[in-house]
C-alpha cells in the first residue's frame, strides 16, 4: 500500500483551482509517460515533475523611448483612447494607445473582448505591461501583452518567468499557474538520501529543489549541473536502479534450474539454414546456451541491429528448451510479427521434429480453447506469440524459457508476468533491434546480462541511401516504376503527420490512391487500423509478389521480413527520429540484391533534421546511429516519446547526468545488502521514493521475501 504521505501527490488535477475535466485530460495527453497509457487525467505529481525548459526575463524596464527593436520588456504607461476594429473586419485588431513622457505604444489584441479591455486598461489609468515588443509602420507596438496588472500589483508580476514545454490548447499562462498551484498542494517528504551525499553535493531538500525549479531566480538554475536539477535527477535515477536491483533479486532468487539439451535438433536446424553463423551470433549463442545449462536464471539481453540474425540466436534457445523435455515461449509486440516469426519458424521445426503453435489475439473461439490445452498438456513446445501469451487463462505444463522480443515496447511489469506463468523458474531471454546507447543500456536494462550482435549476416549488401527533396516526387515515382519493371518489390512509409493515427491515415491513403492510380493493381495499403486478416492478405500478396508496391504507416517498422524489396521510400523523412528511419531502412538489404532507401524530406530543413538526414546516409552502423541519435536529441525526447514506448526520464537527463547514474547503481546495490526489505528508517523512505516514481511493482517484490 502506498503511504498516505503521497495521496496528494497522486490526486487529479482536477483538484486545483482553474483546472476542470476538460484541461485535466489535455495536461495528461502532455504530462503523463508513455508507460500509463491512454491516462484519464493528469496528477498533481504530473504537474509538479513538469520541469521549465527556460525562463523569460521581465527585469528589464524601459521608457517608450527606449525600446528595442525586439525583446521582451516591462513598461510603465498611461492608458489612452482605445480604438475598436471596424465592424465585421475581424482582420484588423483592436487598438489601445498607450504613453509615457517619452513617448507612445500600441497595445494590439485580435479576435478582442471590449467589455474586458475597457476594464483591464480603463483609459487615463496607469498600468505596467509587460510582452515582446513589435514594430509596425515605424511605431513601437505589443500583440497581446502577457501580463497587464496595475501599480498595486506590480510586486506580483515575475521578474523570472519560468518557460514551459507545451501543447495546443494549453497556453503557457494557464499550465504555469496550474503547476505553481499543485506545488502550493502537495507536502513536504521525509529525506531519503544518505545525510553525508547531501553535504557533499550541497543539494537541497526535494521540496526545496521543485520549488527552486518553479519559481527560478535566473536561468543558471535549470541547468543540469544546478543544485536542485542534479538532487531531483538523482531521485529519479536511484529509484530505477533500486527498482531494477529488486526485480533482478527477485528473478535471481529461485535457484534455475539447469535446461541443457542434446544439441540434436539444433543441429538439424542449422543444416537448413542457407548461410552460417557470424562470430557474434556463436558467441551469442553460448552466452544463452551456459546461463540456461547453470544452476543460476537466466536473464539476458540481446541487443543485435536490424537485420544482425537475432532471431536465430533466439531460436537455438528456444529448441535447446524443447530438446531438454520443456516448453518455451517467443513474445513479440505485433500481430504481424507473430505470424511472420511462425511461418518462417515453423518449417525449421518441423524438420527437427518441434511443435510450434500461434497464439495472438485473434485466436479465437474453438481455435484457442484447443492451444490452450495442447499448451496445458505439453503437447505444443514452442508456442509464438504477442502479450496474449501472458493472459490470465494462458497455462504451460512446463515453461522453461521465455524469449521477449523489442523488449522496449512491453515494460518491465512483462519480466514480472513471465515469473508468474513460470513459477518462477524460466530463464528470460529479451531481445531489441532498437539500438540502445551504451550511456543508456543501464537506466533501461540494468538488471540483466547483455549480449550483442555486431555483424550482418555474410552476403547482406550494404543500402544505397539518398535524401531528396519532395518536389522531386514525380522522378522518385518514375524510378519506383523502372524498379517495378525489374522485379523489384517496394515499400513506401507515410509519416505520423501528428499526434493522430487518422492523419497518418490518411496521408496513406492518400498514397496509395495516387499510386494505385499510375500503377493499377500493383499497390497495396497496411495500416493499424485495418483488421488483422484483411493486413494479413495484403502482407501475403507482397511477399509472394502478386503486388509490387506496399503503402504502409509506420506498422511495418519493426520485423517485417521480406528479402525481395530492394527499395523503400520514406516519405517526410524529416518527421521520423534517426533511430526509427534506421528500423524503417532495416526493411530492405535482406537478400542479395543491392537496395535503395529513398528518404523523401519537406523543406526548408531545420538543423536537427539536416543532421539526422546526414547521419543516415554516412552510416548503416545501428548503435553508431543510436549515440548520435542521443546526442542530437537528448534522452528525454529519445526515451520519452510515446512512439517509442521506452521508459521515459521526467527530471534527469542520463547522457548529463552519467556520473549521478553510476553513484546511483552503487548506492542502491550496496543499501540492499545491507537492508534487503527496506525495514530501515532510510529504507522506508526508500519506499517512498520507488512509489512516488511509479515503481509499485518493485515495492510489491518486497513482500516476496
Amino acid at each position: 500500500m502506498r503511504a498516505s504521505l503521497l495521496d496528494r501527490y497522486f490526486a487529479s488535477a482536477t483538484g486545483v483551482r482553474g483546472v476542470g475535466p476538460r484541461l485535466a485530460k489535455l495536461f495528461a495527453k502532455l504530462l503523463r509517460p508513455a508507460s500509463d497509457g491512454q491516462a484519464d487525467d493528469a496528477r498533481l505529481i504530473d504537474l509538479v515533475f513538469h520541469l521549465p525548459s527556460g525562463v523569460i526575463d521581465r527585469s528589464w524596464r524601459p521608457l517608450i523611448a527606449d525600446l528595442p527593436r525586439q525583446g521582451i520588456v516591462t513598461v510603465r504607461l498611461t492608458v489612452g483612447r482605445h480604438r475598436p476594429p471596424p465592424p465585421h473586419n475581424q482582420r484588423v485588431p483592436y487598438r489601445v494607445e498607450c504613453f509615457d513622457d517619452t513617448g507612445s505604444l500600441v497595445l494590439a489584441f485580435f479576435h478582442a473582448y471590449p467589455d474586458y479591455l475597457k476594464k483591464v486598461l480603463p483609459e487615463g489609468a496607469e498600468r505596467y505591461i509587460s510582452g515582446a515588443i513589435d514594430w509596425y509602420g515605424g511605431l513601437p507596438q505589443m500583440v497581446h501583452p502577457d501580463h497587464i496588472v496595475p501599480p498595486e500589483e506590480f510586486s506580483q508580476l515575475p521578474r523570472i518567468e519560468p518557460v514551459y514545454p507545451a501543447t495546443a490548447g494549453v497556453s503557457q499562462k494557464v499550465l504555469g499557474k496550474a503547476i505553481r498551484a499543485a506545488l502550493d498542494q502537495v507536502p513536504a517528504l521525509p529525506e531519503w538520501h544518505d545525510a553525508a551525499l547531501m553535504a557533499q553535493h550541497r543539494w537541497p531538500a526535494f521540496s526545496a529543489a521543485l520549488h527552486a525549479l518553479h519559481h527560478p531566480a535566473g536561468a543558471d538554475v535549470l541547468d543540469t549541473g544546478s543544485a536542485p536539477r542534479q538532487r531531483l535527477a538523482y531521485d529519479e535515477l536511484l529509484s530505477g536502479q533500486l527498482a531494477l536491483s529488486l526485480i533482478r533479486r527477485d528473478m535471481k532468487r529461485s535457484r534455475g534450474r539447469p535446461v541443457a539439451g542434446t544439441g540434436d535438433k539444433r543441429a538439424k536446424i542449422l543444416a537448413q539454414l542457407p548461410y552460417s553463423l557470424t562470430r557474434s551470433q556463436e558467441a551469442a549463442i553460448a552466452d544463452v546456451l551456459r546461463d540456461m545449462a547453470s544452476g543460476e536464471r537466466m536473464l539476458r539481453l540481446l541487443q543485435g541491429d536490424v537485420g544482425s540474425g537475432k532471431t536465430v540466436v533466439a531460436l537455438m534457445a528456444l529448441v535447446t528448451a524443447t530438446e531438454a523435455g520443456s516448453q518455451a515461449a517467443f513474445m513479440v509486440p505485433t500481430d504481424i510479427l507473430a505470424r511472420q516469426h511462425f511461418a518462417n519458424l515453423g518449417p525449421l521445426g518441423e524438420a527437427a521434429g518441434v511443435r510450434i503453435a500461434l497464439l495472438t489475439g485473434r485466436e479465437k473461439g474453438r481455435v484457442r480453447d484447443d492451444i490452450l490445452q495442447r499448451l496445458e498438456a505439453g503437447d505444443i513446445d514452442i508456442v509464438v506469440g504477442t502479450h496474449a501469451l501472458f493472459q490470465s487463462e494462458v497455462s504451460f505444463r512446463d515453461l522453461a524459457l521465455v524469449v521477449i522480443d523489442e523488449q522496449h515496447r512491453f515494460g518491465v511489469h512483462q519480466r514480472l508476468a513471465v515469473q508468474a506463468k513460470s513459477g518462477g523458474h524460466a530463464h528470460v531471454l529479451v531481445m531489441t533491434a532498437t539500438p540502445i546507447p551504451r550511456t543508456l543500456t543501464l537506466t533501461i536494462y540494468g538488471d540483466m546480462d547483455v549480449s550483442r550482435l555486431t555483424e550482418k549476416p555474410a552476403g547482406r549488401q550494404p543500402v544505397d541511401t539518398r535524401a531528396m527533396p519532395l518536389e522531386r516526387l514525380a522522378e522518385v515515382v518514375d524510378g519506383i516504376g523502372r524498379a517495378m519493371a525489374t522485379g523489384a518489390r517496394v515499400f513506401w512509409v507515410c509519416p505520423l503527420v501528428e499526434d493522430t493515427a487518422l492523419v497518418e491515415l490518411t496521408a496513406a491513403e492518400q498514397r496509395f490512391a495516387a499510386l494505385e492510380q499510375r500503377f493499377p493493381g500493383a499497390v497495396g495499403l497496411v495500416h493499424g487500423r485495418m483488421k488483422g486478416a484483411e493486413k494479413d492478405r495484403t502482407m501475403a500478396r507482397f511477399q509472394a509478389g502478386e503486388i509490387s508496391v506496399l503503402v504502409a504507416t509506420t506498422v511495418i517498422e519493426v520485423g517485417v521480413d521480406v528479402p525481395e524489396a530492394t527499395v523503400i521510400v520514406i516519405e517526410n523523412a524529416e518527421r521520423f527520429g534517426l533511430a526509427q528511419l534506421h528500423q524503417l531502412r532495416g526493411r530492405i538489404g535482406r537478400g542479395a540484391e543491392r537496395s535503395t532507401c529513398i528518404l523523401l524530406y519537406q523543406g526548408p530543413l531545420g538543423e536537427m533534421a539536416r543532421a539526422r538526414l546526414k547521419t543516415l546516409r554516412e552510416t548503416d552502423d545501428g548503435f553508431v546511429i543510436a549515440e548520435e541519435d542521443l546526442r542530437l536529441r537528448g534522452a528525454g525526447e529519445l526515451l520519452g516519446t510515446r512512439q517509442s514506448g521506452m521508459p521515459g526520464f521526467r527530471l534527469a537527463d542520463p547522457l548529463a547526468h552519467g556520473d549521478l547514474l553510476q553513484v546511483a547503481r552503487k548506492d542502491s546495490e550496496a543499501f540492499l545488502m545491507r537492508d534487503p526489505q527496506l525495514k530501515s528508517a532510510r529504507g522506508e523512505t526508500l519506499k517512498l521514493l520507488l512509489y512516488l516514481f511509479g515503481r509499485d511493482d518493485a515495492v510489491r517484490l518486497l513482500s516476496a521475501g
